[in-house]
C-alpha cells in the first residue's frame, strides 16, 4: 500500500474534521487534550457507550455536530441535557450511528479508540470511505487483519497506528516501507521488537496471582488506561494482541516479531536491522505523544506531554518475558502462528474472560485457562469473509461464557 492523503486532505484554510470513536475513554480524552491545543482541527462527532456526564462536558467544550451514544437510554439523557443547555449538538443512538459518523463525507480523520470488537465495524467503515484512520483499536486488526488491510490497500485510506508500540515501529522503519503492501515491507530488517512493561505483577510471587483483585490488576505502574486494557496489560495479553497487530500492520510473519520486558516504558519499541543497527523510539509514557504524531503526520506538532529527561530516567532495563508467568502472551503467539480465525477466537475469549474477572465472577488466573479451553475446542478456519469472522467471534464468546459459568 502506498499511503495517500489525497482523499482525506482538508481544503486550504479549512480545519480537519475529526470523528472520535470512543471519546470518553483514556485515548479519547487524550486525543481531545491534544486537539484543544491546535486550531487546525474541529471535532465533527464524538461517540461513547453510556458515559453521559463525560460526553455532556465534551459537547460543551468542543461543540461537535454529532454526539453518538450506543446505549439508547444514555442517548435520551444526553439529548435532554443538550437541549436544556441550548447546545446545537445532534444526538444519535445505536451502533449503526457509529458507522454513519465514521464514514460521513465531511469527515477527514477518524480516531478509532473504541475498546474491543465493537470498534471493528465503524473503523472498517472509515477505511472503506478512504478516511485518514488513527488506529487505537487493535481488535480490528486482530479479528480481521487480512480483510482490514486489504480494504486499506483497495481504498487508499491512510492508516496510522496509535498504540505506542506500533507507532514507535512506524517511526523506526524506513519511510518508504512502513506499512504492509509497499513494494518491500521490510528491507534490511532483521526483527521488530515490541517492548512491554510487564504490568503490575511482573515480579509478584506466582502463588499470589490467584488472589489478585480487579483494583490491583487495573493499577498499571506507568500508564493511565481503561480497565479492560489494564487487565490485558497485567496478563500480557495486550502484547499477544499487539504482536498479531504488528504482523498485519507491517506485513511480517510472527517469527520476525519479538517481545522484551522493559519496566520503565521509555523505549516504546525497536527495529533491528541486518547490519546490527537498532533504531528505537523513546518518549515519556504518555499517549498524547503517539496521538500527536499521527494527527500531524507527516509533520510534527506539540502534544502537551512532558519531554523525556534521560539523565533523570536512570537505567533502562530489558529482559525476556517469562511465558510461565504470562501464559496469555504464549497464547497470543500461538494464535499469530496459526492464523486464520485463531486471533478472532483468542480475542473473543479474552474479552469474555476479562469481563468475568472484572465483575468478580472469575479469578485472575482463570483468564488464560478460559482462553486456552476455548481455543482447544474450536477449529480454526480461513478468515476470508466477515461472516466467518463474526461466526467465530460469536461461537468463541458462547464457549467462553460457558467456561466462566462453570467456575
Amino acid at each position: 500500500m502506498t499511503a495517500s492523503v489525497a482523499s482525506t486532505a482538508s481544503s486550504p484554510g479549512r480545519p480537519q474534521a475529526l470523528t472520535l470513536l470512543g471519546s470518553t475513554g483514556s485515548i479519547g480524552t487524550s486525543t481531545l487534550d491534544v486537539v484543544a491545543r491546535h486550531e487546525q482541527y474541529r471535532v465533527f462527532a464524538l461517540t461513547a457507550n453510556d458515559s453521559v456526564d463525560v460526553m455532556l462536558e465534551q459537547c460543551r467544550r468542543f461543540q461537535p455536530r454529532f454526539a453518538v451514544m450506543v446505549n439508547e437510554q444514555a442517548a435520551d439523557r444526553l439529548a435532554r441535557a443538550c437541549r436544556s443547555e441550548g447546545l446545537a449538538v445532534e444526538v444519535l443512538a445505536g451502533s449503526d450511528a457509529l458507522i454513519d459518523v465514521a464514514s460521513h463525507p465531511e469527515v477527514d480523520t477518524v480516531m478509532a479508540a473504541i475498546v474491543g470488537s465493537a470498534g471493528l465495524a465503524p473503523t472498517l467503515a472509515a477505511v472503506e470511505h478512504s478516511k485518514k484512520v488513527l488506529l487505537a483499536n487493535k481488535e480490528a486488526l486482530v479479528m480481521a487483519g487480512d480483510l482490514f488491510m486489504g480494504a486499506v490497500a483497495r481504498t487508499g485510506a491512510v492508516l496510522l497506528p496509535i498504540d505506542s508500540e506500533h507507532n514507535a515501529i512506524f517511526q523506526c522503519l524506513p519511510p518508504e516501507s512502513r506499512l504492509a503492501g509497499s513494494a518491500n515491507p521490510h528491507p534490511g530488517v532483521r526483527r521488530i521488537v515490541l517492548t512491554a512493561s510487564g504490568g503490575p505483577f511482573r515480579d509478584a510471587p506466582l502463588e499470589v496471582l490467584a488472589t489478585v483483585t480487579p483494583a490491583q490488576a487495573c493499577k498499571h505502574p506507568n500508564w493511565s488506561m481503561g480497565r479492560k486494557i489494564s487487565v490485558d496489560s497485567a496478563t500480557m495479553m495486550n502484547k499477544g494482541l499487539e504482536l498479531i497487530e504488528a504482523c498485519f500492520l507491517f506485513g511480517v510473519g510472527p517469527d520476525l516479531v519479538d517481545v522484551l520486558i522493559h519496566p520503565q516504558s521509555i523505549v516504546h519499541s525497536m527495529v533491528e536491522y541486518v547490519d546490527g543497527s537498532v533504531i528505537a523510539q523513546m518518549g515519556s509514557p504518555d499517549m498524547r505523544v503517539p496521538i500527536a504524531h499521527a494527527l500531524a503526520w507527516p509533520e510534527r506538532m506539540s502534544s502537551g506531554a512532558a519531554f523525556l529527561d534521560l539523565a533523570r530516567a536512570g537505567a533502562l532495563e530489558f529482559s525476556d518475558p517469562d511465558l510461565a508467568r504470562f501464559p496469555c502472551l504464549r497464547l497470543g503467539m500461538e494464535a499469530a502462528r496459526e492464523g486464520g480465525t485463531a486471533p478472532t477466537i483468542l480475542n473473543a475469549a479474552n474479552e469474555v474472560a476479562v469481563a468475568s474477572f472484572l465483575a468478580g465472577r472469575s479469578r485472575f488466573t482463570d483468564i488464560p485457562v478460559i482462553i486456552a479451553g476455548v481455543m482447544a475446542q474450536m477449529t480454526c478456519r480461513s478468515a476470508d469473509s466477515l461472516d466467518i469472522i463474526q461466526q467465530a467471534d460469536a461461537q468463541a464468546r458462547e464457549l467462553a461464557q460457558a467456561f466462566c459459568d462453570r467456575n
